[in-house]
């Protein structure tokens, strides 16, 4: 349905100023905010999800859905089998227990069995069997290419953003083998196994022909650089990121501490690319389930202070795990202009934290943030995440446009699709100057 306006065509121009007036009416705003939503197509920018050409890196289908360390952990908490017991299964006989667990012996209300439900509903498979046949059978029968098409029509989304490893022995091969770009793909180069602490990426580097040592010396300082340089032109990424603990500190008199300040940021300064900081990982809290076994901790945001405070030409895309810590953040984006606030991932992404950090966000800076990415590690799980964004947003945004009316400001349709574009394609598009 669109919505027409009470009154005369309003248009904004190039400059992005209102032309004429168009005016809403409190009543038509809701319907006009869901329209713009469904009809706008977003750019998802951090996902785990890679084009054919990476092979088994990519993950797609029921299995690897029923098999995402998000179910995985409630299955352990509705089930008797024990974490080394499902370890030892094939990924099939996991997903079969799963599913029945899960989704046969209870009732799927969570958030994550939820998009279970709501994947294969968008492919209209039934959603209350007691095996999962049906699905498998319908799965097989996909062609990859054009599966990650319908699926990203289905989700509203024109492109994903990914995570590249230069030092995961699988992908880099890929990329060593001269991939070719797919436009649906955008690269990111993910520099985790560099600047965190407990990894060991010495003899990765050294076997690629680097010089380097574990104490980050100034010819090691220099190969790093080298390194980054070598992968920027092997990979041109959209910008280069890293998560971190909760404990991260900045600045720190360590190896990591040293290549983050001498050979990070001087990198991303020179190929003009921000630096992605996911912050608040507590990471193997308990080993025995694996990726399902990290967790959440408060992080001391003065070392992002200090980051956008001492490097200035430096711009900083910033999303923290901790709900404590989503104030704090959108108060150092007021003071630091080359901070941007983005998404609310993994513990935070359930609908009712959502919508308190984003109206908290829209509050605080207005449209100047990114709402939400998918961080999504299966590509079908693009349908659920984005469905929940848009059904999460509409009614904030809705508000946030009804009081602008009560207190006196017309609200044109114009505008909300500005503002929706800026707040899912835009910001992400000036921001790494694409």
């Amino acid at each position: 349905m669109v919505i027409r306006a009470a009154t005369s065509s309003r248009e904004i121009n190039s400059s992005g100023k209102i032309d004429t007036a168009e005016k809403l009416t409190a009543e038509q705003i809701p319907r006009a905010v869901e329209d713009t939503l469904a009809a706008t197509q977003f750019i998802d920018i951090h996902t785990h999800l890679y084009p054919p050409s990476f092979g088994k890196i990519g993950l797609w289908g029921i299995d690897e859905l029923l098999t995402y360390h998000y179910l995985e952990a409630e299955f352990f908490r509705h089930s008797d089998v024990k974490p080394e017991q499902y370890w030892s299964l094939p990924k099939r006989d996991q997903a079969d227990a799963i599913w029945r667990a899960l989704f046969v012996e209870n009732t799927p209300i969570s958030e994550a069995s939820r998009g279970i439900i709501a994947v294969l509903q968008a492919f209209e498979l039934p959603t209350d069997r007691p095996d999962l046949s049906e699905a498998r059978e319908f799965f097989a029968e996909q062609s990859l290419e054009g599966h990650i098409k319908r699926v990203l029509q289905l989700a509203g989304v024109t492109t994903v953003v990914m995570t590249n490893d230069p030092l995961d022995p699988d992908e880099m091969q890929v990329w060593m083998n001269g991939v070719q770009n797919d436009a649906q793909y955008q690269p990111v180069l993910r520099l985790d196994r560099i600047l965190r602490e407990e990894s060991d990426p010495w003899p990765q580097l050294v076997g690629q022909g680097y010089n380097v040592d574990r104490r980050a010396s100034p010819v090691c300082v220099k190969e790093i650089r080298r390194f980054l340089s070598d992968w920027h032109r092997r990979m041109r990424p959209v910008y280069m990121a890293v998560s971190l603990s909760d404990t991260f500190q900045f600045p720190e008199d360590t190896a990591q501490g040293r290549l983050l300040r001498e050979a990070v940021l001087p990198s991303c300064r020179e190929f003009d690319l921000p630096l992605s900081l996911m912050i608040g990982v507590r990471r193997q809290v308990n080993p025995r389930i694996r990726l399902a076994g990290d967790a959440v901790g408060r992080a001391d945001l003065r070392s992002l202070e200090r980051l956008c405070r001492d490097f200035p030409e430096n711009r900083f895309l910033v999303s923290v795990l901790s709900r404590e810590n989503q104030h704090e953040l959108c108060v150092y984006a007021r003071k630091f202009s080359n901070l941007m606030p983005f998404g609310c991932w993994w513990f935070l992404n359930n609908p009712s934290i959502v919508e308190e950090i984003t109206r908290e966000r829209i509050e605080m800076l207005g449209t100047s943030f990114i709402p939400q990415h998918s961080d999504a590690r299966i590509l079908e799980q693009l349908i659920y995440k984005w469905r929940n964004t848009r059904r999460t947003l509409a009614p904030i945004l809705a508000e946030s446009y009804r009081l602008a009316c009560e207190d006196g400001r017309s609200i044109a349709r114009q505008e909300i699709d500005r503002d929706v574009q800026r707040l899912f394609r835009s910001n992400f598009e000036k921001w790494t100057r694409h």
